[in-house]
């Protein structure tokens, strides 16, 4: 199955959140890749391309569903929550996410 026919395949709901985590990652690598520790810098451009991808899909289901441009998009933002994908259902993630571990480096005296 191609990347394609992968992200056609998602629900309207997963479709967005994998967009939403596509651009933390985009985020973070850009990060990396400004502090210099990014081993794998076409990460940059696989994951630009992935975004570029699914806001494709999107816009195509918005057309098809006669909705606004970006009304899609939107309406799924508030059920997003960052890094729940990698944990299972029911068990909540202590770590504070990517921001809070640069936060906790910042603010840590050594």
């Amino acid at each position: 199955m191609s990347v394609s026919e992968e992200i056609r395949s998602l629900t309207d709901e997963s479709l967005t959140h994998q967009m939403f985590a596509a651009e933390r990652e985009l985020v973070q690598a850009r990060f990396q890749h400004s502090m210099g520790t990014l081993e794998n810098t076409s990460l940059i451009g696989v994951l630009r391309r992935q975004i570029a991808r699914i806001q494709g899909e999107a816009r195509s289901r918005e057309i098809a569903q006669g909705l606004r441009k970006g009304a899609l998009i939107q309406s799924y933002r508030a059920t997003y929550k960052a890094g729940e994908q990698a944990a299972p259902e029911g068990e909540s993630s202590t770590e504070g996410g990517f921001l809070q571990g640069i936060v906790d480096k910042l603010t840590t005296k050594e």
